[in-house]
């Protein structure tokens, strides 16, 4: 079987469950690096990447990489590349997404052109042919400048993998479906446990959290852009992944998984993609104000995206509505609360310094992944602490 490089990007300060995701599939780390995570893997590894992985956003074969500091050596450095072992003479190919660091070479469209024409000049010379008609299927290449560094994936997922399939209705500003599965595995909670979202919008934090208690895989349910690639990954390699994925999915759990929402609409629109998702009998979604919440059981896990105050007329709001998730959360007996923000004052109006604060990078915008951590349960046998 064909060996590869596969680059794995995730979002800026989420390569720690990523790495410990690609290490539980049985493949081995060989570097990284902020914002990606790198290992060696066969044709199978791509189809189970691309199914299996959570925290990820995309999964890339690398082609390789040099060193660049001005347009005529990018030129040459992709020119050299062995693009014919990828690329068939009537694919469709181009740059679609170049980002430079640290490097003299800046401009994206720049950079994007130049590698096109590079490659353009490869493939003329081993097809010996002087126009691509590109009619073929699409392999779509993304390149990386770090310190005039070039590296060069061709990207084997397509439409990003936090597109899972399942939410065709979201909320105002909905938290991306990997982002909710990362934050979740920085959480001790698993499928035993309670969960909360008081803020669910339209399901996202729940029904990944349903997903992972059902060992669904996330990419089960979508098409990825090298499925077509069969002179590079044979078919059977998609089958079998696809098989070992469908022969893991436990819907015969219990769960106590739950999400609230002021809004009426986000309710029922959470239910539906829950329902998309086939996780809907594993959680209990309610129209409920933060300032109700309440719960009887101990040691459960709030889990939650509340609103930034990013809008001009939402800002007034944030001080009272934080000083009600800190009242609330202090009602609760034994429980732990994990909260995603950008919210400045979100400790100061809690009440309550968090014991563990980690920075992470929504798209563009900073944010805080604030933890406040509750006692542990008590094991069975010993009494409770």
């Amino acid at each position: 079987m064909r060996k590869f490089e596969l680059i794995v990007p995730c979002h800026f300060g989420l390569e720690a469950p990523l790495k410990r995701e690609i290490t539980e599939l049985g493949y081995e780390i060989t570097s990284v690096e902020d914002g990606r995570v790198t290992f060696f893997g066969d044709e199978e590894a791509v189809c189970r990447a691309n199914i299996f992985l959570r925290t990820a956003e995309r999964v890339l074969i690398k082609i390789g990489s040099f060193h660049a500091e001005t347009f005529e050596e990018l030129f040459q450095g992709t020119k050299s590349l062995p693009w014919e072992e990828y690329i068939p003479s009537d694919g469709k190919f181009w740059v679609t997404k170049a980002a430079s660091v640290k490097s003299k070479l800046f401009s994206p469209s720049d950079i994007q052109s130049i590698m096109k024409k590079a490659m353009v000049d490869r493939l003329k010379s081993v097809y010996h042919i002087n126009w691509f008609e590109e009619s073929g299927d699409s392999f779509p290449i993304r390149v990386f400048l770090y310190k005039d560094q070039v590296t060069v994936g061709m990207d084997t997922t397509g439409e990003s993998m936090h597109k899972r399939g399942y939410r065709k209705l979201t909320a105002k500003a909905p938290i991306a479906e990997n982002l909710a599965a990362a934050l979740l595995m920085l959480t001790p909670w698993h499928k035993d446990r309670i969960l909360v979202d008081p803020f669910c919008g339209s399901g996202t934090f729940p029904i990944e959290a349903a997903m992972m208690a059902a060992n669904m895989a996330p990419g089960a349910n979508r098409s990825f852009a090298s499925e077509n690639w069969t002179h590079i990954i044979g078919k059977k390699n998609w089958y079998d992944t696809l098989d070992e994925a469908n022969e893991l999915v436990d819907l015969n759990i219990d769960t106590d998984i739950q999400g609230y929402d002021i809004d009426e609409n986000m309710v029922a629109i959470a239910r539906e993609n829950a329902k998309l998702a086939g996780v809907e009998k594993l959680i209990h979604f309610q129209k409920r104000d933060v300032a109700q919440l309440s719960h009887p059981k101990k040691y459960g896990f709030l889990v939650t995206n509340p609103p930034y105050g990013e809008r001009l007329q939402d800002k007034e709001a944030m001080p009272a509505l934080y000083r009600t998730i800190g009242e609330r959360f202090a009602a609760l007996d034994s429980w732990s609360m994990y909260l995603i923000t950008s919210y400045e004052g979100a400790e100061h109006d809690i009440g309550r310094k968090a014991d563990k604060n980690r920075k992470i990078y929504n798209g563009m915008m900073k944010t805080y992944f604030y933890q406040f951590l509750g006692p542990k349960p008590a094991k069975k046998g010993r009494q409770e602490r």
